[in-house]
């Protein structure tokens, strides 16, 4: 049997399956031929890890003779990047490009399909996948997070789609401004300050002109700054005039802000941006959205450096028993040494627990996320 895991985009709803499928324990969930009617099927589906039976390799040929190749297996930093790329040649083309609002929800389903095939690879390209240009990056950065809230609350499949286009598109008004604005290291000026206020308005207006006319998606892009307090912007509403999918977004974007770099400041460490959330969540936020947060992402976020009671310099890797014992992979030996290979280790451990955390400058090693994850997280 030749196989390969599947995504979201690789189901067809209303069509036939052209493969079998099994579960990542080996047992199989659905024969070929099988017609897949909703997207909450196909979520469940791909919660519980598919692979597909493709059978034979793509075939080529090569002086005459029929020559097989493997099926790649999918990438899910590799979609990320052609997501983000994919969002800002289409954002930047707004008004000209043709059929938008359905190439914007075949961009977010590519999206989702990475996200909830390998969330701990999608969340740590956050941290550790930062060269792309910041607006669109910022953008899907907020899009995966919002995901994960949205998962954890149990969410309808159609609505966390357009929780998630909605957070694609919560800049497209300032989009070529935002990768000007990540230069400068002086003080914004008036006409900058208020490109900033009104971006939410103004973002509303150029997707309706695009053609997007679903008005959840553009609720949830017009309140994304608002505050429970009502010291947000545009219309400073509070609490319970705010929608809940707005406020997801606005939790994401404030933390994937604080821990991106930026020309004039240093990113802040992960923990550090979780704290100063907390403390805005005593007014700003709903209280019960920070909680899934921090459930969700834990103390130590996916992508966080740290320092062992081994000595030993470690990335945070993947969700621990609690929100502060995650796993990690060391990199760097007690002396300082770069590892071979990268070692996992449980922060469960007294030896192994956490002592500090790092900014990235701090660990002079170079490594891939490949080398943590394994192809699922090749560029």
């Amino acid at each position: 049997m030749s196989t390969r895991r599947i995504g979201m985009s690789d189901i067809v709803i209303g069509q036939a399956l052209p493969w079998d499928v099994y579960g990542s324990d080996g047992s199989l969930l659905l024969r070929k031929g099988f017609i897949v009617t909703s997207t909450s099927q196909v979520s469940a589906l791909i919660e519980r890890g598919l692979f597909a039976d493709t059978g034979k390799s793509e075939a080529s040929q090569r002086d005459g003779k029929t020559v097989e190749k493997a099926s790649e297996a999918p990438s899910v930093v590799r979609t990320i990047n052609t997501v983000r790329a994919e969002l800002r040649r289409l954002v930047y083309n707004l008004s000209t490009e043709a059929d938008v609002p359905a190439q914007l929800i075949s961009l977010t389903k590519k999206m989702g399909a990475a996200v909830f095939m390998a969330p701990d690879v999608a969340l740590g390209c956050i941290l550790l996948n930062q060269d792309d240009n910041y607006g669109p990056r910022h953008s899907v950065d907020t899009a995966v997070v919002s995901l994960l809230i949205a998962r954890s609350l149990k969410k309808p499949a159609d609505e966390m789609l357009l929780l998630a286009a909605a957070a694609l598109t919560m800049n497209v008004a300032m989009l070529r401004q935002q990768e000007k604005l990540q230069e400068k290291s002086e003080t914004l000026n008036a006409a900058e300050q208020e490109l900033i206020s009104q971006h939410p308005e103004a973002g509303v207006s150029m997707l309706r002109a695009a053609g997007v006319d679903n008005e959840d998606w553009l609720s949830w892009v017009l309140h994304h700054h608002e505050s429970e307090d009502g010291s947000g912007y545009p219309a400073r509403k509070t609490s319970a005039d705010i929608p809940q999918n707005a406020k997801i977004i606005s939790l994401a974007d404030r933390y994937c802000a604080r821990v991106c770099a930026r020309s004039y400041r240093k990113s802040m460490l992960p923990n550090a941006a979780l704290r100063d959330i907390l403390v805005e969540g005593k007014t700003k936020i709903d209280p019960m959205l920070v909680t899934v947060f921090i459930k969700e992402l834990g103390t130590y976020p996916i992508g966080t450096f740290v320092r062992l009671e081994s000595g030993e310099t470690a990335v945070v890797t993947g969700k621990g028993d609690t929100t502060t014992t995650p796993y990690v992979h060391a990199l760097l030996g007690p002396r300082g040494t770069p590892l071979s290979t990268p070692l996992k280790r449980d922060t469960q451990k007294p030896l192994m627990a956490i002592r500090e955390v790092l900014h990235r400058e701090q660990v002079p090693v170079k490594f891939t996320m490949r080398h943590l994850w394994g192809d699922i997280a090749r560029l």
